[in-house]
C-alpha cells in the first residue's frame, strides 16, 4: 500500500499509536470525519495487516469492535538504527565488559540531563517542567504528551520508544531515563513509571506527584 505522510491511512495509524484501541466511531471523531469513513480506512489497513479488531461487549446490544495496531503496524514507527545499536551494545558488553556499558549509559544520562536542564531553564512550577519535558521528548521522537489529573497528579506518557531495541538489549537505558526525569524535574517531584513498553505495555507512562503532597499528614501513596 502506498501512502503519503499526510494520507488518511497514516493519520489512522498515528491516532491508534497515540491513543491505543478505539472504535471506528471514536476514531472518526478524533480525525474529524465520520465513523463510516474511519471504518473504511481501517478495513483497508486491516487488509495490509497493519491493524486488527477485537470485539468487546459493553452492556446490551451488539459487541463493539475496537481497533489497534498489529506488530506490522507498530513497525511503521521504527526503532532508530535498531540493528546497529544492538550490535554495538553486544560488542561493548562482550569485549569491554558490563562496567564499560554502564559507564556509557551513565555518560549519556549526564549529558541528557544537562541538555534538558538548559532547555527547561526558567520553568518555575512542576507543572511547567513536566510540560517542557514532554515537549523535549516529543521532539526526540517519543511521541510524548502530558496532562494533569483531577487530583493534581501529572501524567507524562511516551507513545513510542525510538530506542526500544537498545532498551530491550540493555535495561540500563530505562533505569537511566527514569533517573534523568527525576533529576530534571527536581527535588519537589516524585516520579514513578506506571506503564513500560519493554514490559509489554502499549506505551511508557510516568506518574509525577509533588513530593510535599506525598509527605503531608494523611497523604495516600500508591501501592
Amino acid at each position: 500500500m502506498q501512502w503519503s505522510p499526510r494520507s488518511p491511512g497514516e493519520r489512522v495509524l498515528m491516532a491508534l499509536k497515540m491513543h491505543g484501541a478505539v472504535s471506528a466511531a471514536i476514531l472518526g471523531r478524533m480525525l474529524g470525519t465520520t465513523g463510516e469513513a474511519a471504518r473504511q480506512q481501517l478495513a483497508r489497513l486491516a487488509e495490509d495487516g497493519l491493524v486488527a479488531a477485537t470485539s468487546e461487549a459493553r452492556g446490551v446490544g451488539r459487541p463493539t469492535q475496537y481497533w489497534s495496531l498489529t506488530a506490522a503496524g507498530e513497525a511503521r514507527f521504527p526503532d532508530t538504527h535498531a540493528a546497529l545499536t544492538v550490535q554495538l551494545l553486544a560488542i561493548v558488553r562482550e569485549d569491554l565488559g558490563e562496567e564499560a556499558l554502564d559507564r556509557i549509559i551513565a555518560v549519556r544520562e549526564a549529558r541528557t540531563a544537562t541538555a534538558y536542564r538548559a532547555a527547561m531553564e526558567g520553568t518555575a512550577s512542576l507543572r511547567d517542567r513536566v510540560a517542557a519535558l514532554a515537549k523535549l521528548r516529543a521532539q526526540e521522537g517519543y511521541m510524548a504528551d502530558w496532562w494533569e489529573e483531577a487530583d493534581g497528579t501529572l501524567m507524562l506518557v511516551e507513545n513510542h520508544c525510538p530506542i526500544c531495541a537498545a532498551a530491550i538489549a540493555c535495561q540500563g537505558f530505562c533505569r537511566a531515563e527514569l533517573e534523568v526525569f527525576q533529576s530534571v524535574l527536581g527535588p519537589d517531584a516524585a516520579v514513578s513509571r506506571s506503564e513500560h513498553i519493554v514490559a509489554g505495555a502499549r506505551r511508557c507512562a510516568y506518574v509525577v506527584r509533588s513530593a510535599a503532597a506525598l509527605t503531608a499528614p494523611g497523604a495516600v501513596t500508591a501501592a
